[in-house]
């Protein structure tokens, strides 16, 4: 008979969605992870990775963080009474410490917290990370994309390729 202990710790976490562009437009001050609310139609298209984050942020409402602008698929099979709003609003399950935190960091002016991926842990509960975030200018874009080019062109000189 095998044994299965430590099985759960080895396995990896299944990212369902993330926001690369967010990297871009923001930068991240500091990130955090949340449970997040759902309901039971909406489990298998984010299992199947039939979701986007990429429009969505947090806002507050009576005190409490909700995830505004997420769109998580309709379930194909399911009744239409059922079926899930795909743009709804969901409710982020954080401490009360962690959201006071958050919460007193979109009430400053210029910044915001935006989801950067939403992925299943090793029990099967979907999370989301969240980052605190204050928003870019175009030209602090320009200096990231001049960047990147020139890191790019490095690692081809460096392996000897000639470039056009």
């Amino acid at each position: 008979m095998a044994n299965n202990k430590g099985t759960k710790e080895n396995k990896n976490y299944k990212k369902v969605a993330e926001n690369r562009r967010a990297r871009f437009d923001y930068f991240i001050e500091d990130t955090m992870e949340a449970g997040i609310m759902l309901k039971g139609t909406e489990i298998k298209p984010l299992r199947v990775g039939k979701v986007s984050i990429n429009e969505s942020f947090a806002e507050v409402r009576e005190g409490e963080l909700f995830l505004v602008n997420a769109h998580i698929d309709e379930h194909g099979n399911s009744n239409v009474k059922w079926q899930h709003e795909p743009k709804r609003p969901r409710k982020l399950l954080l401490k009360r410490k962690e959201m006071g935190k958050l919460i007193g960091a979109i009430q400053r002016q210029g910044v915001t917290v935006v989801p950067l991926a939403m992925y299943f842990n090793h029990k099967g509960i979907a999370k989301v990370v969240l980052g605190v975030a204050k928003g870019k200018k175009q030209h602090d874009k320009r200096e990231v994309e001049k960047k990147r080019d020139w890191d790019r062109e490095k690692s081809r000189i460096m392996r000897g390729e000639k470039f056009s």
